[in-house]
């Protein structure tokens, strides 16, 4: 398929600059992928479409403040000073981690990603060997330039990187919010609306937030589960994908980059049976989806090997599955795992959209998409939701 099936043209009004004032008040364009009908509802109205047995899977990995100022150092790169250079904003990506270990199903995160070294995209102009001050405590070493891809290794590691960031840094709201605000900036509430109620506080690391999310409430959770739904949680970091154009005319040769994953043992368990009991799997966004399909095939091996236990027994590490995600999700693709999707109203010509079109198909969705174009939903990741059945 052509990059150009995935366009459209959307109203600059409609692009969401503000989260809803009750995050369950949002709107809810309901899609029934099956003969195309579609609903229009608010967010609260998805208990009347779970059903008791069903399977909600969410992506509990917490935003973290990503995006950085700081100065280039003039001089002798020697010691901790304060940069007399030019300035430079610097977007932090990925967490590379270690080189030199395969961070295969069930390695440990956390003790791998320990060198300092992460994917970025810088605003400023910067070369190889340029150190950027960016506080007393931590400053950064640009070490590889590739395209758009600046690899900047960083002084700190782990919770102490951590802990400054969340001093200096700012929350990564998408570039296409700040520039239809009339002020241009990160307000003060950015930082609790743009971080879903279940962030996982030891599961920090995405630099954009599973968007999808972003309209429950506790209360609506307690209500779901008070329905017999089952809730549970798997982690993907969403990183640089979410930023990142597709370039090639022939979606096909689009390469997505890739995202650290952590599916939890008891949720692979709890996915076996809830598909064994014939009920549903319900992917809240499209980072929680495209986890579950990139493991899908470990995740039916070990069903089939355990096609005759109850509860399964997992051959597989209590840790669970663990790896970095790369799998590009497009029409005819056939999903394995996931039944329905709760997700936003996506940028055109992305990925996510390319997604979205082949659980629901293609016609579908651009029926859909237009029809809340001509009702006046707001999009993309403060904006409305959508729930595809």
């Amino acid at each position: 398929m052509k990059l150009a099936d995935f366009d459209y043209i959307l109203p600059s009004e409609l692009i969401a600059t503000q989260p809803s004032q009750q995050r369950d008040q949002s709107r809810l364009l309901v899609l029934h992928k099956g003969n195309g009908a579609i609903e229009h509802k608010h967010f609260f109205d998805i208990l009347d479409y779970l059903e008791p047995g069903d399977l909600l899977v969410a992506n509990n990995s917490k935003v973290i403040p990503a995006r950085l100022a700081g100065k280039k150092m003039t001089g002798p790169s020697t010691g901790l000073r304060t940069g007399g250079g030019g300035k430079v904003e610097i977007f932090l990506s990925k967490n590379l981690g270690s080189t030199s270990t395969s961070l295969s199903a069930g390695a440990s995160h956390s003790t791998e990603l320990m060198t300092g070294a992460w994917e970025c995209l810088v605003k400023g102009r910067v070369k190889v060997g340029d150190k950027i001050i960016l506080s007393d405590k931590l400053f950064g070493l640009v070490e590889e330039i590739h395209d758009e891809i600046r690899i900047i290794k960083f002084s700190l590691v782990g919770s102490e990187l951590m802990n400054e960031l969340e001093a200096i840094g700012q929350i990564p709201l998408p570039p296409y919010i700040i520039k239809q605000r009339a002020s241009e900036t990160i307000q003060d509430g950015d930082k609790e609306n743009y971080q879903t109620v279940y962030a996982d506080e030891q599961k920090k690391g995405s630099v954009a937030a599973p968007t999808a999310g972003l309209h429950f409430t506790p209360e609506l959770i307690s209500k779901i589960k008070a329905k017999g739904v089952q809730m549970e949680y798997l982690t993907l970091h969403v990183g640089l994908g979410t930023f990142l154009p597709v370039k090639t005319d022939n979606i096909e040769e689009h390469q997505i980059h890739s995202e650290w994953a952590e599916v939890p043992v008891e949720l692979i368990a709890k996915i076996i049976a809830t598909k064994q009991a014939g009920h549903r799997v319900i992917a809240v966004g499209t980072t929680t989806a495209r986890t579950l399909e990139f493991f899908a095939d470990k995740i039916f091996s070990i069903e089939n090997k355990n096609v005759a236990k109850q509860p399964p027994i997992l051959d597989i590490p209590r840790s669970g599955l663990s790896a970095w995600v790369n799998i590009f999700i497009y029409p005819p693709y056939q999903f394995k795992v996931v039944d329905a999707l709760i997700t936003n109203f996506h940028l055109p010509k992305s990925t996510l959209l390319m997604l979205v079109s082949a659980l629901a198909g293609k016609d579908n969705i651009d029926r859909a998409y237009q029809e809340a174009i001509a009702h006046k939903y707001r999009f993309y990741s403060y904006g409305d939701a959508m729930l595809i059945l």
